[in-house]
């Protein structure tokens, strides 16, 4: 069955493509959630109010991005509420390598290779929650600005504001680690 065909089954209500289209998702959409929650169960449970929503709105979505994309998306707003709804810290994020997107015109982004993936890691989950969801939208999870002011529900020139703000603050972070004042 093609995937314009399970979505129309799903608009629908037919439960059989809703679980199929479920099954096709529910690994990777668990995996976005685990990078933003700490608590697997916690990122069941998103994942699965994810569904909901995404089932609910389904006649919302009109294939201008693919199906996973327009998921991820929703994933990654129920894992930011629910972030909020908690008032936690951003995931302690395992095995993701940073993708520093800035690096080679910014060459104040650069840190010393004795800074390790868990020393940028803590210093993100250091960072205040506006630096910090801007930080990990763009650099983990790899949306632009535009994505990110939709997300966020902020301006774009917000986004590239706190962004720029929160690398500044990430390095200070990651330089203080280095040189032994903070752990």
């Amino acid at each position: 069955m093609f995937q314009a065909d399970i979505i129309e089954q799903c608009k629908q209500n037919n439960r059989k493509a809703q679980l199929q289209l479920y099954n096709q998702y529910c690994d990777g959409m668990y995996i976005v959630a685990k990078r933003f929650l700490k608590d697997a169960s916690d990122a069941e449970d998103v994942v699965q109010e994810a569904f909901i929503k995404a089932f609910s709105k389904l006649h919302q979505y009109k294939a201008e991005v693919t199906f996973g994309a327009w998921l991820k998306r929703i994933v990654v707003n129920k894992s930011i509420d629910f972030l909020k709804s908690k008032k936690q810290q951003l995931v302690e994020l395992e095995d993701v390598h940073l993708k520093v997107v800035d690096a080679p015109q910014d060459d104040k982004w650069l840190v010393d290779d004795a800074i390790t993936l868990c020393d940028v890691k803590r210093a993100i989950s250091n960072l205040p929650d506006k630096y910090q969801y801007v930080v990990m939208l763009y650099l983990i999870e790899g949306y632009d600005h535009q994505e990110i002011s939709e997300i966020l529900d902020i301006s774009e020139v917000a986004s590239r504001t706190q962004l720029s703000r929160g690398k500044v603050k990430l390095q200070e972070l990651l330089t203080l680690k280095q040189n032994g004042t903070r752990h």
